[in-house]
């Protein structure tokens, strides 16, 4: 009987991971193969952004979830210091006796395995199992092959690998560019944006159906036009049309909460609401809608400021701000007196654009004898320079 070892850093761990170790169990038939992700890997730092050792763990297990006689283990995370193979080895040979040791290498790892720590010791321990695509590394590695058998007795075989064309090494330079999250578990993909490790930016595509389950059926037109609006105004300003894309995409996220639910995830979060705010249920989908941004999506502050403000709006909006304000109410599919020049000036005069969307919504509220948030008051002042304008209070 044999124990299969699939050590590493997995940083993250990823579906090509997870198609080597199915690959490797189905060819080696090994009693159980077990993933040992290492505490403190001895050739390199854990980097400022990445998850904590506990955390990889944790991707491991999502990642490698049911795969059968695939076992994720936190024997590396137990001991304190550098993990060593050396060390995790002599561990798993106490609590193994009698089976042999298979231990999964990547190619790549070969060729300097006698420059590890204690590595005579590790290929007295062990065989080999070299990970290959295509019969690729096969041949130029039998030679390095040949010289451990000779030398140390060490067992070493060649198993196909599935050609899933990804490193972790890849991954983490695509992540910041919005990139690579196919190539990752869902739910470890989900864990990595909501903590925004490895500087990732998220995937808009990915983000687009997350979001869209969490809206009526009926909102997610308005939503997409939004996103559309928000990326020609951003590109006619000048501000990073993904970035603004990303904030509305997000920014009706909780809209179909009902008053009552607004007001309770409020109060669980530690949102303080004032009188305006349980008057006016109406903009509490925008203060919600912020939080959950960050929560479930790790959203910058930038992002998250543009969703709470762009309902009322407020004096001194950032450059993002009013762009996810104005395509929110200048967006394909809305069709009120004056949106069209709303739109053009938009493009042309973003401030003048503001005055006159924030003086639409005042008059639109006061038409209806409804309730004026204080902020959408304080908005249409500003942008509109009437400093004199008397608060509504309808």
């Amino acid at each position: 009987m044999s124990i299969a070892v699939y050590g590493g850093c997995f940083n993250p761990p990823h579906l090509g991971h997870r198609a080597a170790a199915g690959s490797a169990r189905e060819t080696l038939k090994p009693e159980k193969l077990l993933v040992l992700p290492d505490r403190e890997p001895p050739h390199k730092a854990q980097a400022k952004g990445e998850p904590t050792p506990e955390e990889r763990l944790e991707l491991c297990r999502l990642t490698f979830q049911g795969l059968e006689g695939v076992e994720v283990s936190d024997l590396s995370l137990r001991r304190p210091g550098p993990s060593y193979m050396s060390d995790t080895l002599r561990l798993l040979q106490e609590q193994y006796p009698g089976q042999e040791l298979i231990l999964i290498l990547g190619a790549d790892m070969l060729p300097g395995i006698e420059r590890w720590h204690e590595a005579e010791e590790v290929l007295h321990r062990c065989s080999l199992a070299i990970l290959t695509r295509d019969g690729v590394g096969e041949r130029e590695l039998e030679p390095q092959a040949r010289l451990l058998r000779q030398k140390y007795g060490t067992r070493v075989r060649f198993l196909p690998n599935p050609p899933v064309a990804v490193s972790s090494a890849r991954l983490r330079c695509l992540l910041p560019h919005r990139q690579g999250w196919e190539l990752l578990d869902g739910e470890v993909y989900a864990r990595i944006v909501q903590h925004r490790w490895y500087e990732t930016q998220v995937s808009l595509p990915w983000l687009r159906s997350r979001v869209e389950t969490m809206l009526k059926r009926s909102r997610i037109a308005h939503v997409k036009g939004c996103e559309k609006a928000a990326a020609r105004l951003a590109e006619v300003w000048g501000e990073d049309p993904e970035t603004a894309m990303e904030a509305a995409i997000m920014h009706d996220m909780t809209k179909r909460w009902g008053p009552e639910e607004q007001i309770e995830y409020c109060r669980s979060q530690g949102i303080p609401l004032g009188e305006a705010e349980e008057r006016s249920p109406q903009v509490l989908h925008a203060i919600t809608g912020a939080a959950e941004a960050k929560r479930l999506f790790g959203a910058s502050d930038e992002v998250c400021s543009a969703i709470r403000w762009h309902t009322t709006g407020k004096p001194e909006m950032s450059l993002l701000e009013q762009i996810v304000y104005l395509a929110d109410v200048t967006e394909e599919t809305r069709d009120f007196p004056g949106v069209e020049d709303l739109r053009r000036e938009s493009l042309r005069n973003i401030e003048k654009a503001m005055a006159m969307a924030a003086r639409s919504c005042v008059e639109e509220l006061e038409r209806k004898q409804t309730y004026i948030h204080p902020d959408t008051i304080r908005a249409y002042r500003w942008y509109a320079g009437d400093e004199n304008k008397e608060e509504s209070t309808c």
